[in-house]
């Protein structure tokens, strides 16, 4: 079973933690006239102070260029945390997660979003002996303080959801998924992700990040490419290196080199807004990100510019960079 969880970190991962442990999935969702982008992040939180299961759920709609962004946090007993030991399902309350299929019924006295939508043609990344998974051997290792899985790079969606009065549409439209686990985020990083790009077959997703090990902090790499199939991988663990940093209070700008191949990333986001994120298992620090930001790409072979392309709808999170 370790290495079955090793290879697929969609699966749940904690069942054997009892405190000072949070996990989280993260979907993406963007409707397809592209006027709502929804992230819905279920996941547990056991600590001793406020053990509890949750799904929080981040609204980005866009109204004639003016982005307006909703946040809202639900709360369930670890009771209502139901999962599969030999294959990835989720259920919290009356709320199913998997890689086929979602089922949302979130009410409260502000918002009711309800609705089940099919998955369709999901894209993993590429996987080695050395590279289990997106943490590359990083993930051979039991004391990470977190850890993180990407379940599909790129997919789409069939069905609708429907928020408070207005049906949003998600036939064929598109959507990412990923996941963290562990102790608590890294106490600094970028994170920065995109599949909405002019060639409807490229997607992206970038962190850099302060990684505590062994004592000592290293900044940890991980950035995939896909692009018409093929899959660029840059990361610490493949000896990518970062030859370009800019950070900015809302933009960023990374340069980045593994062997033949040059990478230049451009994000930047206006609008954003505050998630909660965990520490020491607690969900009681804060995160701010915007669903509509954009990521310009540049991959060189050698000096030979081979692929450019402009992405939308961008999840990009940029998390104190004054530790940078």
């Amino acid at each position: 079973m370790y290495l079955k969880k090793l290879i697929h970190p969609e699966f749940y991962q904690g069942h054997k933690k009892k405190k000072n442990y949070f996990e989280g999935w993260y979907y993406k969702l963007v409707s397809f006239d592209e006027h709502y982008t929804i992230a819905l992040i279920p996941g547990v939180s056991k600590n001793e102070k406020d053990p509890h299961a949750f799904i929080q759920l981040f609204v980005s709609e866009t109204k004639h260029e003016h982005v307006k962004l909703q946040t809202f946090y639900f709360r369930y007993d670890l009771t209502e945390f139901l999962f599969s030991h030999d294959r990835f399902n989720v259920q919290i309350g009356p709320n199913y997660f998997s890689k086929e299929k979602l089922h949302i019924n979130l009410k409260n006295d502000k918002i009711h979003l309800y609705g089940t939508l099919q998955i369709k043609d999901i894209t993993p990344i590429k996987k080695k002996l050395l590279m289990p998974n997106i943490m590359g051997f990083f993930g051979y290792f039991n004391f990470m303080e977190c850890y993180h899985g990407v379940v599909s790079m790129n997919h789409t969606f069939e069905g609708s959801l429907q928020y408070n009065q207005t049906i949003i549409n998600f036939d064929h439209a598109k959507g990412y998924i990923e996941k963290d686990w562990g102790k608590s985020f890294p106490r600094a990083y970028v994170w920065i992700q995109s599949n909405h790009f002019k060639n409807p077959q490229t997607s992206i997703m970038f962190s850099y990040a302060d990684i505590p090990f062994l004592g000592f902090y290293f900044k940890g790499l991980i950035a995939n490419l896909h692009v018409d199939g093929k899959e660029y991988r840059f990361a610490t663990y493949n000896f990518a290196k970062v030859k370009k940093e800019v950070i900015e209070p809302k933009k960023v700008f990374y340069t980045l080199k593994k062997g033949q191949y040059t990478l230049e990333i451009t994000a930047e986001s206006e609008t954003e807004t505050s998630l909660a994120s965990p520490r020491n298992g607690q969900m009681i620090e804060s995160i701010k990100e915007g669903l509509s930001g954009r990521v310009s790409i540049k991959l060189f072979k050698h000096q030979k510019l081979i692929y450019e392309d402009c992405g939308h709808h961008a999840g990009i999170e940029i998390m104190k960079p004054h530790h940078f």
